[in-house]
């Protein structure tokens, strides 16, 4: 027998704080499980140089949970230890073991066999009172090895009876952790930590609906839980893998999903830095809406977190998948993951496939590509604000869409309204409508002048206008019904008058005395006879800025100060009714009708002032 204190010394305890003071206890089984397939792939990799002569046999990992005997076992069958190479990796907080067997066998794949003994062992404490270690190596005149320690740096070692080579780590559960002895428990954090791990993981077993061979009836039968998907489809190359494949995985990532993605993203990147993963593109809602917590972040095949704020850009975040890179650090707080150099480089590079990928989808194959512009353009804008670089390659694949529901790039649409919307001082004038239905009748006033209108609907176009109005040259953009469309693009033409001054000024009297000075200015027009008599309007500035202050949530100066402009056409045979009526009351009621008509047309006429409207209808015909 071996006693001895674990060589915990100040200079190597900092680690074991910054790993692990801070982390959530049930990483323990992330830790333990990593370990025992770490010890797997390690044996796997040494029968394959022909460095070692073993029949590797079944190399499922066993997790089992003992209620009564409040324990936790994990069990492999891979390389194990040796009484020197447990000394040494155990008892020796300091070390790593994967750095001296990387750079024993160098050259090999280190991406399957970087270890995790030491540090990562010791996470086991934040749930055990005491462990116990049980390991044989795989050189079969090595004994079997027993190790125990009750938490403090005293321990024992001693020689054991074990058959089978590998390691089993036997957990004694604390008395203010025993809520691991739940195998539900277990089982969903072996699912959340470890469902892609490349070793099989079995704990416990599952009774299942399947039909035995030769009967006809389906029958429960009790089989071994197989936790994880050995070989998730991120690691094939993509010409292997057809599109079913790539929905199969979808479910299996989110089996309470109902709606099938739009497509996906395979990342396959070998250089500056391994990445492989899977994005997909789910249906964005009309309703703005960051959904969380669907990437999950992998190094190894082990899962590190979904909690990605920070990680990588916020944009991003609107899609679902997974990204796995072995250059990202496993055991680390996420602020030091949103600090760390290697994750801001993936980052980058996953923003830079993702704007390469909608790229080429848009040049190979138009037509499907508007088809799902809908559903993806949130993403893209969002993305263009966020992100000056992905701007700059979305703008060759951005789409305009205008009221009749045709697609534009960005040059194209400029093209499209470039001879006939320069106003008087050559600024070119982007109408866009953001409710075809609300505002019908500005839509139809612009287009019997020849002008197109863009259809700019969704909760992020307010933004999305404001940082791109500064980027296209001597160009503008106004919402049809922010005035009148004669100011909205002026030309150089006068419309004559018919009511002189004096007489305007009359109108714009009576008009004024019957509105709410404070949230109503009247303006007197001199507009084609054809237009509308009475038109309202609302400054496309500060409408912005609301609109703004209603998708952050906040409500400013400018949500508070809603204010419009009624504007009435001098030139309106109505105008002129209403200035020669002799009957006072009949001026009023001609003058609140249309004020009123200007308001239904905005929606903004209801309760009391509705049923008056109704009311003087009806006597007024």
């Amino acid at each position: 027998m071996q006693k001895g204190k674990i060589n915990v010394q100040t200079e190597n305890i900092f680690p074991v704080i910054k790993k692990f003071l801070y982390s959530e206890h049930d990483i323990f089984i992330r830790e333990l499980v990593a370990n025992a397939v770490d010890a797997t792939q390690k044996l796997k990799t040494l029968v394959n140089l022909g460095s070692a002569s073993v029949d590797l046999g079944d190399l499922t990992i066993e997790v089992q949970v003992d209620k009564e005997k409040k324990q936790i076992r994990i069990i492999d069958r891979g390389i194990g230890m040796t009484a020197e190479e447990v000394d040494k990796y155990i008892n020796q907080i300091a070390f790593s073991s994967a750095e001296e067997f990387l750079s024993k066998y160098k050259g090999t794949d280190s991406a399957n066999i970087i270890g995790h003994f030491g540090l990562g062992f010791y996470s086991s404490f934040m749930v055990a009172s005491s462990v116990e270690i049980l390991t044989k190596s795989y050189l079969e005149e090595m004994p079997a090895v027993k190790w125990s320690c009750d938490g403090s740096p005293d321990y024992e070692m001693t020689a054991c009876e074990k058959i089978d080579r590998g390691t089993e780590i036997i957990l004694n559960i604390a008395e203010d952790a025993i809520e691991f002895l739940d195998e539900h428990k277990i089982v969903g954090l072996l699912k959340k930590y470890c469902r892609f791990l490349p070793v099989p993981i079995r704990c416990g077993n599952e009774k299942i609906w399947e039909k035995p061979e030769g009967e006809e009836q389906e029958k429960e039968v009790e089989k071994p839980r197989i936790i994880n998907n050995t070989n998730p489809i991120w690691k094939e190359a993509p010409n292997n893998l057809k599109e079913e494949d790539y929905l199969t995985f979808y479910r299996e990532l989110y089996p309470m999903s109902f709606e099938e993605p739009l497509f996906q993203i395979h990342l396959n990147v070998d250089y500056p830095f391994t990445l492989n993963g899977i994005l997909y593109f789910p249906k964005v809602k009309n309703q703005f809406e960051i959904q969380k917590n669907k990437v999950q972040l992998y190094c190894n095949q082990v899962f590190i977190t979904d909690q990605l704020e920070g990680i990588i850009p916020e944009f991003m975040m609107l899609l679902h998948g997974v990204i796995d890179s072995p250059d990202i650090p496993l055991n680390v707080s996420r602020s030091y993951l949103q600090s760390d150099s290697n994750v801001k480089k993936i980052s980058t590079h996953i923003t830079k496939k993702v704007a390469e990928k909608l790229e080429e989808m848009f040049k190979n194959n138009r037509e499907d590509f508007e088809k799902k512009w809908d559903d993806i353009k949130i993403f893209i804008q969002y993305g263009s604000i966020a992100d000056e670089k992905f701007y700059e390659r979305a703008k060759n694949f951005f789409l305009f869409k205008n009221t009749e529901e045709k697609y534009f790039t960005m040059e194209e649409y400029q093209n499209h309204i470039s001879v006939l919307q320069k106003d008087k001082h050559d600024t070119l004038v982007y109408l866009y409508a953001s409710d075809v239905d609300a505002q019908h009748l500005y839509i139809g006033t612009a287009k019997e002048k020849g002008y197109d209108i863009l259809l700019m609907d969704g909760p992020l176009d307010t933004h999305f206008i404001n940082m791109l109005e500064p980027k296209l040259e001597k160009s503008k953009f106004a919402r049809v019904d922010a005035d009148i469309i004669d100011k909205l693009i002026e030309k150089d033409e006068i419309q004559p008058a018919k009511l002189s001054e004096k007489e305007q000024e009359k109108l714009k009297t009576l008009f004024s005395d019957m509105t709410d000075k404070e949230k109503f200015s009247i303006q007197v027009e001199n507009l084609s006879e054809t237009d509308l008599p009475i038109m309202i309007t609302q400054n496309e500035f500060m409408r912005r800025f609301q609109d703004m202050e209603k998708i952050t949530g906040q409500q400013g100066m400018y949500g508070r100060f809603e204010h419009y402009n009624i504007i009435i056409n001098a030139n309106h045979v109505i105008a002129g009714k209403i200035l020669s009526e002799k009957s006072k009351k009949k001026k009023e009621a001609l003058t609140q009708q249309l004020i009123d008509l200007a308001l239904l047309s905005q929606n903004i006429l209801s309760g009391e002032k509705l049923s008056e409207f109704v009311k003087r209808s009806i006597e007024l015909l």
